[in-house]
């Protein structure tokens, strides 16, 4: 399969960048091929907003500029910062065009609100559900055009360059589509693409216990990895701090920010409120500090939990703003009204990945990368509350302008591209081997790589990982692929740069804390944390390569 531009991954970024070009391009084809429902995202669960400067009375630009930096605790890039800020407005407008409806007063006013970290009241949102709305906002538009292809459960499983086609590594590496499971018909095809867009959200199953759906495994991250682009800031993974708390095994259910935002007060099994015992903001810090202080709390007292209180608010203006977050606890059987709800930190998002310039290019020539599996230096060590998705729409929309302006010539499609080659491999005759080394992947990440890290558990998480690496490459190898067995092969690249990254770390910033790093000297800002060589076969085709960074 041909196509002028290939987008991996239908959230937020993905769609958004191919509504543009589609629209501003009718003679190109847009391919969207994502392995799930195409309605199944990161952005589909997105509770709280976006976060933009529209109150210009009170709010302004440079104070939601001094907020992003404060959260990100001096690793941002403070030029980035300005340009995702300043750009928010007519970004936000074009989503309101597009059909979406974000909630509005009396008067007719988008509605804004406040989350930790803000200073102002500045979140744009649609009840508790604002990420749902956006996503039904923008397949609408995707559907009613005709130059646009949405391939759901279609995994893609590596990026094509030049590792399928030579036998030693070039000086500079391109990329020219990717080998694709179209998990329907159990077959592998290969897509060849001008330019490939990587909009693949997050690595939240990596620790299990996550506010993220099961898509979200890492792979546009693993891929740009195997592929040689450069990847950052992976030890900066920012733990949601109030995700209910199921003492059985269960799906997991994030409380909005918005919630404290609204009033919402933490406290501990005595009925303590904590948080400013470690925060003058209280339950308003931002996310990193709050999810450590309930960490220390919990390591205190031994209880598994602490409690979400919003017993002060009036009911009836709880269920209005946040009628799934109230109707959900009411399933599990805690009245909002008059019960606490139990909560404790979970992984949510991460700050680091695919590093690219402010035109979302990477380090891999006509390979891009936008919104959670990138790393544009917006976040810095931690994430403002609801920057993601405003992150997302900037860069697709930055993504969309370098190639009106040029589109990039891609050398590689007049090379023989090898189609893949599973020869000599066989379906596993046990699938117990996948779900097993998944389990202990995600047991070895949650204990020895969580909000609180050391030297120690650190060393032990490398050295527990190598195990599960040596056992998935033998399994993958000798075995026809699956979706399971990449997403669980992504995970421990996944889980590889976390650990190495973090290992390199000698400073604790925002949402990264190693208790063995107090009095140390300080990792110099900007420093590329080096991640060690890993050899991978690429395409089944026998080519070993070797992986920095």
């Amino acid at each position: 399969m041909k196509t002028d531009h290939l987008v991996i991954g239908s959230g937020i970024a993905g769609l958004t960048y191919a509504i543009k070009m589609a629209e501003r391009f009718p003679e190109r084809s847009i391919t969207i091929i994502t392995k799930g429902e195409k309605e199944e995202s990161n952005t589909r669960y997105a509770q709280g907003g976006v976060a933009v400067v529209l109150n210009n009375d009170r709010d302004s630009f440079n104070n939601h500029v001094e907020d992003t930096l404060k959260a990100g605790d001096g690793i941002c890039n403070r030029n980035v910062v300005e340009m995702v800020v300043k750009e928010g407005p007519p970004r936000l407008e074009e989503l309101i065009t597009w059909g979406t409806r974000f909630d509005r007063n009396p008067r007719g006013k988008l509605e804004l609100g406040r989350e930790g970290g803000h200073s102002e009241n500045r979140i744009v949102h649609h009840k508790d559900i604002t990420g749902y709305e956006i996503e039904r906002s923008l397949l609408n538009r995707v559907k009613q055009l005709s130059n646009i292809s949405l391939l759901d459960h279609h995994f893609a499983i590596d990026l094509i360059t030049e590792h399928h086609f030579m036998n030693c590594l070039p000086e500079s590496i391109h990329c020219y589509g990717a080998y694709v499971l179209d998990q329907q018909s159990d077959s592998i095809i290969t897509i060849l693409a001008v330019t490939t867009l990587l909009a693949t959200g997050g690595i939240g199953r990596v620790y299990g216990h996550t506010t993220n759906p099961c898509v979200a495994t890492g792979d546009g991250i693993a891929m740009a990895y195997r592929a040689k682009a450069r990847v950052t800031d992976m030890e900066f993974v920012q733990f949601h701090p109030t995700v209910f708390y199921e003492r059985k095994d269960g799906k997991s259910f994030l409380i909005s920010e918005a919630v404290r935002g609204y009033g919402a007060r933490l406290r501990n099994r005595k009925g303590e409120r904590f948080m400013f015992n470690y925060d003058e903001r209280g339950e308003l810090a931002s996310r990193d500090i709050v999810s450590m202080g309930i960490d220390r709390e919990l390591k205190k007292s031994g209880e598994e939990c602490v409690y979400l209180d919003c017993t002060h608010l009036p009911e009836d203006d709880f269920r209005s703003h946040f009628p799934n977050i109230y109707s959900e606890c009411i399933h599990r059987h805690i009245d909002p009204a008059r019960d606490w709800i139990p909560v404790l930190p979970a992984s949510h998002y991460l700050c680091g990945g695919i590093e690219v310039d402010t035109e979302g290019r990477t380090t891999v020539g006509n390979l891009y990368a936008c919104g959670e599996c990138s790393r544009t230096g917006l976040h810095g060590a931690n994430r403002l509350a609801s920057n993601s998705l405003l992150e997302a729409l900037v860069y697709a929309h930055n993504i969309f302008k370098s190639h009106s302006e040029l589109i990039p010539v891609n050398p590689g499609l007049s090379h023989a591209i090898p189609d893949w080659n599973d020869k000599g491999t066989e379906v596993p005759k046990e699938h117990v081997v996948i779900e097993h080394n998944r389990k202990k992947l995600q047991a070895l990440m949650r204990d020895y790589v969580g909000i609180v890290r050391s030297d120690k558990r650190l060393e032990l998480a490398g050295k527990n990982l190598e195990n599960i690496y040596e056992e998935v490459e033998s399994l993958y190898r000798e075995s026809k692929v699956s979706t399971a067995l990449c997403e669980l092969r992504n995970m421990v690249n996944i889980a590889h740069l976390i650990i190495c990254q973090s290992r390199g770390r000698t400073e604790n910033r925002g949402g990264f804390y190693n208790m063995d790093n107090i009095g140390k000297d300080k990792t110099p800002q900007g420093d590329k944390i080096s991640v060690k060589p890993r050899k991978h076969e690429c395409a089944k085709s026998g080519i070993t390569f070797v992986l920095t960074e």
